[in-house]
């Protein structure tokens, strides 16, 4: 008798190497943006060349324990995950790898992550990657995410935390200026994330996730993404105003911004829109990091 055809998603079960699909549960591109972000808040938290070790190890042990959150978070989501699009071919809806493989691999990964955080960096540092991962992983995945439209707003504590934590690797103390770091990652979350929700809100209907396109459709949240976008815009020239930054980065920032408004607005004419600003959202973010690190060092 001929066997049946295998689905795509089958074939790919087989094709993949195992070490890939521990490598997809620690989201890697998410993780490489957001360790820019650790690398810039270290560096500018002290002027002057950084050890070695601590600059090496303190982002990895940060990066370890953010791919041990979001191992959790494939856990979590496992359920919805298989509903959506977007999500059905990840390790566990796929049945590449079973819950008890991939909260050993989240365990692993968050107690080698705390263990270098504690080694080369300080316990304060450690304590807030401990809290970022609670979090994500648990207040944001578990509990917001499902209760309320504005989860995002309220949840993006959590992963604008990067900057934060490099900075306390360095000195061991929340300073003002880490915190504004902070405030930049926060308030650009809500157009990052929703401009992404706008393209996928069937998908988010389906596994019942109250995401804002969802429960008060594409016109508000279009509106929502650029009110957030101006509000973002205001917030990243303050670096320039309290002196932490120069021209250079200044110039960036303006730039960077007048693109993503432009971006914002035509969303609010056509939702086709929605994914080259998601896109943007995240160059932009590299982009202004970067231009903050380049305005301290090279200018």
């Amino acid at each position: 008798m001929a066997r049946a055809a295998e689905s795509p998603l089958t074939f790919a079960t087989r094709a993949r190497p195992a070490w890939r699909e521990y490598v997809a549960l620690a989201k890697p591109r998410v993780v490489a943006l957001m360790l820019i972000t650790v690398v810039v808040g270290m560096l500018l938290s002290r002027r002057g060349p950084l050890p070695w070790p601590l600059l090496i190890l303190a982002p990895t042990g940060i990066a370890l324990v953010a791919g041990s959150a979001a191992a959790v978070n494939h856990l979590v989501d496992r359920r919805i995950d298989a509903l959506m699009a977007r999500t059905r071919a990840r390790p566990l809806p796929r049945g590449a790898l079973s819950v008890w493989q991939v909260a050993a691999f989240a365990c692993g990964l968050l107690m080698v992550g705390l263990w270098l955080l504690l080694s080369v960096a300080n316990l304060l540092c450690a304590a807030l990657t401990m809290a970022s991962l609670l979090g994500y992983a648990v207040v944001y995945s578990l509990f917001l995410k499902h209760a309320t439209p504005q989860n995002i707003v309220i949840g993006g504590a959590a992963g604008a935390a990067p900057p934060l934590l490099g900075w306390v690797a360095v000195t061991g103390q929340v300073d003002p200026q880490a915190l504004l770091l902070f405030l930049i990652v926060f308030v650009w979350t809500p157009p990052h994330f929703w401009s992404l929700a706008i393209h996928r809100r069937e998908d988010y209907a389906r596994a019942s996730v109250p995401m804002l396109p969802v429960t008060h459709g594409v016109a508000f949240t279009a509106r929502c993404i650029l009110l957030y976008t101006l509000l973002l815009v205001g917030v990243t020239l303050l670096p320039f105003a309290i002196g932490m930054s120069g021209w250079l980065y200044l110039v960036a920032a303006l730039v960077l911004g007048l693109r993503f408004i432009r971006l914002a607005y035509l969303l609010q004419r056509d939702e086709a829109h929605a994914m080259p600003t998601f896109r943007f959202s995240i160059a932009y973010l590299g982009g202004l990091f970067s231009a903050l690190l380049l305005d301290r060092y090279m200018v």
